[in-house]
């Protein structure tokens, strides 16, 4: 999972702690670490959804304004068979 600079150095101050993936098949699992340039994240719950059942909360935990622009996000995004909801945290640097 790629993550912008911008968004990870969010996720390491705990203002996003949800990110939305569209993939053939998932590259992370529930309870799974993931190593990024600025440290180390814990993946929390996967969750297979649909991009229709993003609600504001949700799209907010996510670092968008709201549903309006996560949708416009999700446009420019390529196409896959699976949606998924994933919960991210920062767990620490790399040492």
């Amino acid at each position: 999972m790629l993550l912008k600079l911008d968004v990870l150095e969010a996720i390491r101050r705990g203002e996003i702690t949800l990110q939305f993936r569209r993939w053939t098949r998932p590259t992370v699992r529930a309870g799974g670490t993931l190593k990024t340039r600025l440290g180390t994240l814990r993946i929390g719950s996967v969750d297979e959804m649909s991009p229709d059942d993003v609600s504001e909360a949700d799209a907010r935990r996510a670092g968008f304004s709201g549903v309006a622009e996560f949708r416009r996000w999700l446009d420019t995004m390529k196409q896959g068979p699976l949606f998924q909801r994933i919960e991210v945290s920062f767990e620490g640097d790399d040492k």
